[in-house]
């Protein structure tokens, strides 16, 4: 697609394009619920229009300028349509005080921002209509509408890393790839026919290619690194960022291979604020709360079954050794799935089809319901609802001494869900723990609030759609 250069720099056309659109739609819900409020007869409102229009402006101007502050619509590439509505939601909230703030300003042309109720019903009524709309622009676009051409610099170990796992289907959802350029005098791991030469200086190339980002994915920035050319094209409004950066922002993973404990130490996140901590705490507690009346019903009848499965005497609840914030060791709680002897020769992963899991246990797994006790742990305070999965401390322990940072998952409080149990499926060996650790670590170094929230909903498709349980 089309860029539109603004001040020297490359705006993608599409988001303008849905800028505007967004911009009408608000604009549009806050007439139809003024026609309806105010009018109910079209030519009455047409009419009058002229004393509407100021307000349906400053309205769809500030939700769409708030929607800007907060990235509502590059989220569409790393988050998906939910995670787009979701922070599209939280705009239209924080621009409701800043629409009334408006009116008192200019209340004297601004007459139907400060009418009661008009802002919260132009607001609902906007998430339907824009959720609607921005349906229709990607179905009539395509999926490549967003895509941003992508040079990767460098041809080695690194680059090779990116080339196999961010050139899926799956994983390359915001760029296309417009080929890696070798360093001179350094070792080759990529295909030729990956490989761009250009015959001119990187500068140049990208003032006759549409390249909106390059990735500097070289395995020693000693040797040969073009710097005043990468600041001609960054001049140029060419991002330039690094392979690690990139690798986490498209993968929603952390690159084990890639990072040193110096990376850890210098790159943004892996803090928590105060005011962060206390919010989730809360939500902590509002989603376990919540939770726990809600399944109340199930978790009787989970107990009924269990006691019909294996008789009056059977033990309903498995308690066992986790390891939680710090190292420390703590008892989780689930409903019994297995067999009461299932583990008298010790611990072992679980497996597919296992056969030590009863037939109630299979279903409860299938659906989650053998987790729900864990939202006493979150009461207690011994789990959040949202962390890395706990694991045992013997597995623990063996996984620790062969995959590098394995102990980093303990910075937070376990979770009942998580980024990895949304985005992987069950780990039951070395491999797969490695894998998840990628993703555990990329939610410890982004957690937020607005993070937490996103995978407590997203949590009901793992639910609804089996996904990830064993």
């Amino acid at each position: 697609m089309a860029h539109v250069r603004l001040f020297r720099h490359y705006i993608h056309l599409p988001f303008l394009i849905l800028g505007l659109l967004d911009f009408l739609v608000l604009a549009g819900a806050f007439s139809g619920v003024v026609f309806f409020r105010y009018f109910g007869e079209l030519t009455f409102f047409l009419n009058n229009l002229v004393y509407v229009i100021p307000s349906a402006i400053v309205f769809g101007l500030m939700n769409l300028l708030v929607m800007t502050a907060i990235g509502v619509h590059q989220s569409k590439l790393e988050e998906g349509m939910s995670g787009m509505m979701l922070r599209t939601i939280l705009a239209l909230i924080v621009s409701i005080p800043l629409s009334g703030i408006a009116y008192f300003f200019a209340s004297d042309w601004l007459w139907y921002l400060g009418a009661v109720g008009v802002l919260t019903s132009a607001s609902v009524l906007a998430v339907f209509a824009l959720g609607l709309m921005r349906m229709l622009f990607f179905t009539l676009l395509g999926p490549d509408v967003f895509r941003r051409k992508v040079l990767v610099l460098g041809a080695g170990t690194r680059a090779r890393q990116l080339l196999d796992d961010l050139t899926t289907p799956f994983n390359r959802k915001g760029f296309q790839l417009e080929g890696f350029v070798p360093i001179p005098d350094t070792p080759l791991e990529i295909p030729e026919k990956h490989l761009v030469r250009p015959a001119v200086s990187i500068h140049q190339y990208i003032l006759h290619n549409p390249v909106r980002e390059i990735v500097v994915a070289v395995d020693d920035r000693r040797k040969n690194l073009p710097m005043e050319d990468l600041l001609e094209c960054k001049m140029e409004g060419v991002r330039i960022v690094d392979g690690v950066t990139f690798y986490e922002r498209e993968s929603r993973k952390v690159a084990l291979e890639m990072i040193t404990r110096g990376w850890l130490v210098f790159t943004d996140g892996f803090t928590v604020s105060t005011v962060s901590g206390f919010g989730k705490r809360a939500i902590d507690l509002l989603a376990s709360g919540t939770l726990f009346l809600l399944a109340l019903p199930i978790m009787a009848l989970t107990v009924l079954a269990i006691k019909l499965e294996e008789g009056l005497k059977a033990p309903i609840f498995y308690s066992q050794e986790r390891v939680g914030l710090d190292g420390k060791v703590f008892k989780v709680h689930k409903f019994r799935s297995m067999r009461v002897d299932a583990e008298k020769g010790g611990a072992v992963w679980a497996q597919k089809n296992d056969t030590r899991v009863t037939r109630v246990g299979a279903f409860i797994r299938k659906v989650r319901i053998d987790e729900l006790p864990q939202v006493f742990n979150v009461l207690n305070g011994t789990m959040a609802f949202v962390g890395p999965r706990p694991e045992r401390p013997v597995f623990v322990d063996k996984l620790a001494e062969t995959i590098p940072f394995y102990n980093e998952r303990h910075r937070v409080k376990p979770g009942i869900t998580g980024w990895a149990q949304l985005c992987f499926a069950y780990a039951d060996n070395e491999e797969d723990s490695r894998e998840k650790l990628r993703y555990d670590l990329y939610y410890i170094k982004n957690q937020s609030l607005l993070l937490d929230l996103l995978i407590i909903i997203q949590t009901v498709e793992v639910v609804l759609f089996k996904k990830g349980s064993r």
